[in-house]
């Protein structure tokens, strides 16, 4: 049986170990034995130069110290730097102002501040009402405002859109009782759109009519992490005897760690039952359920009495923190459309550089410094420090990803150029146009990506990014960059 590779990698391995330090051990006794010759000849010099050479051996030790750490140091996180959750509406009016002098759309951030304003102004409490389809929410506000046009339905959610419902506490407060989409039946933006409004609320109401399921308790943890004051109400009480329902009311307040109140209740709404005539005739009718939910507005109400002016700053809080979100997402879509109008600026300037090349090897030039200047200028709009080892590394990597992409380039290109008769002396200028313009046109968007997604340029990363998009789409990019590179000659002409 033959030795394995990777034993015989492990005894080449010792054995350059073992000699790396045999020279090593031959190193220091020469240099040992030359240092203190020296230090004998230098007792019998005077005694400024033994300073002198001392001084300047510590300083090229501390030199070569210096320069070891500056190559091995560990390189630190490039990240954009983002700018403080703000915490105050004077905080979030001031960074406001200063998207809007940046060209930042601002109009979504200014309409939740004067949202905000306008409920600060009713004095009102607003209440988020959230739970599956079909346990009651709807129910649930309907007795809770006294309030009769509430659609409310067996097969499936009713609630298709948030609705607000206004209630007066029997202590005087006035309450509006805002009805959510079903959780499990908001789907895409409208999942948002939920969020959003439990934000602004300043309770939370989470509906179910039993123990949790996976997905509820997650729905509820959701919630829980808004740290806003919140009611879990067990809706339909009167299908459970009370062990039973002290037992649900016990696994709910060991699961959420008791983060929340718990009220048992019965919405009460509408049931069908089949009467039975003497005649043996059956009639379906419709009739009323009472309700039950004193303890719902028990735990309301202790919530506004006891925690009114934290529960009001909270709100105000996290709808600051709402009005930073929407305006960093503003920030995010102005950044990422400046990036691509450098990009698209760039690969124009490439495009013209390829023409304009007068002699072999300028167009290399001219190619370098728009490159090294589309980096410095994306990672500008980023926030991100533009090394200059970075750029180089990165370019550099390209550059070989590029060499074994180019046959297949160039070919493309030619191809494509059959679409454009009449081009006759111009195609070989123009070939070189195109394939500027295409790596251009990778290369920032590579660039964008990286920076996007880490907050750093990473060379190996981008680079690698540029060698798996330069190949995608080629027939109908060079068709497009053909269009743009022969706009270029025509108008250089004039």
């Amino acid at each position: 049986m033959s030795t394995p590779l990777y034993r015989h990698i492990k005894l080449f391995l010792g054995l350059g170990i073992f000699l790396a330090l045999l020279v090593l051990l031959a190193a220091v006794l020469v240099a040992s034995e030359a240092g203190l010759s020296l230090w004998q000849q230098l007792q019998d010099e005077p005694a400024w130069l033994l300073y002198s050479y001392a001084g300047g051996l510590g300083l090229f030790i501390l030199l070569s110290i210096f320069i070891l750490w500056q190559f091995f140091k560990p390189q630190k996180q490039n990240k954009p730097i983002d700018e403080p959750t703000p915490a105050t509406e004077e905080a979030v009016k001031t960074r406001i102002d200063k998207a809007s002098e940046a060209g930042i759309d601002v109009e979504a951030a200014q309409a939740e501040l004067a949202k905000l304003s306008q409920r600060q102004a009713t004095g009102e409490v607003h209440v988020a009402v959230f739970g599956d389809i079909s346990t009651g929410k709807s129910a649930l506000i309907k007795a809770l405002a006294g309030v009769h046009d509430i659609a409310i339905g067996v097969e499936g959610g009713t609630t298709r859109a948030i609705q607000h419902y206004s209630w007066q506490s029997s202590a005087g407060d006035k309450l509006v009782l805002t009805d959510m989409p079903g959780l499990n039946e908001a789907a895409g933006q409208l999942n948002s759109i939920s969020q959003e409004e439990a934000l602004r609320a300043h309770i939370v109401i989470y509906v179910c009519d039993g123990d949790l399921t996976a997905s509820q308790f997650v729905e509820l943890q959701a919630l829980l992490n808004l740290k806003k004051p919140l009611v879990i109400a067990v809706n339909k009480s009167d299908r459970y005897n009370t062990e039973e329902l002290q037992m649900i009311a016990d696994r709910l307040r060991q699961r959420i760690k008791n983060q929340a109140e718990i009220a048992i209740v019965k919405a009460g709404g509408t049931e069908e039952i089949t009467r039975v005539h003497a005649d043996g005739r059956e009639e379906t009718i419709t009739r009323e359920q009472g309700n039950d939910i004193g303890s719902l507005r028990t735990a309301l109400q202790h919530i506004i009495d006891d925690d009114s002016e934290i529960m009001e700053n909270l709100r105000d809080s996290t709808v600051f923190m709402l009005v930073a979100h929407k305006l960093k997402r503003s920030e995010i879509t102005h950044r990422k459309t400046q990036a691509e109008a450098t990009v698209k600026s760039y690969t124009r300037k490439a495009i013209v550089g390829a023409l304009a090349a007068v002699s072999p090897g300028t167009d290399i030039i001219i190619q370098g410094y728009l490159a090294i200047s589309m980096v410095k200028e994306l990672c500008t709009l980023f926030g991100v420090p533009a090394r200059k080892i970075d750029m180089e590394r990165f370019l550099d990597l390209s550059q070989s990803h590029l060499g074994k992409t180019t046959p297949l380039l160039l070919a493309v290109i030619g191809n494509g150029l059959k679409a454009f008769p009449g081009i006759g002396t111009l195609a070989g200028g123009i070939v070189h146009a195109v394939a500027y313009g295409m790596i251009f046109e990778t290369l920032g968007r590579s660039i964008i990506q990286t920076l996007e997604l880490r907050g750093e340029l990473l060379p190996e990363v981008t680079a690698n990014s540029f060698k798996e998009n330069l190949s995608e789409d080629l027939e109908a990019r060079t068709q497009r960059f053909v269009g743009l590179a022969l706009e270029a000659a025509r108008n250089s002409k004039t």
